[in-house]
């Protein structure tokens, strides 16, 4: 299920991945919308790396919980972000199929 901080990080993320250009800069060089689910997939690794990385410290003593807590949270709304892009992404491609030649 989609949560208002899901959606809110989900929207950050896109703002950040296809944010103008700097002057100067060619516009073939920026971002399509490949360059954003890798941007997306990027994060969730990320943030999956970061969580594994938290409890195997919080296991050797070297980490508080909510350390562990956050980081398998952010991880968690990550992958929901990933899973809510790919199920509009079916979506829309059901919907194209569907759509009279």
């Amino acid at each position: 299920m989609m949560t208002a901080l899901a959606a809110a990080k989900a929207y950050a993320t896109a703002q950040k991945a296809i944010a103008a250009p700097p002057p100067g800069a060619e516009a073939a060089a920026g971002g399509g919308f490949g360059d954003i689910l890798k941007s997306a997939m990027s994060d969730v690794m990320k943030s999956s790396k970061n969580a594994e990385v938290q409890m195997t410290n919080q296991a050797q003593g070297k980490a508080q919980l909510i350390d562990v807590v956050t980081a398998v949270s952010s991880a968690e709304q990550s992958l929901e972000t990933v899973m809510a892009i790919r199920d509009q992404v079916i979506s829309a491609y059901q919907e194209i199929m569907r759509m009279p030649i």
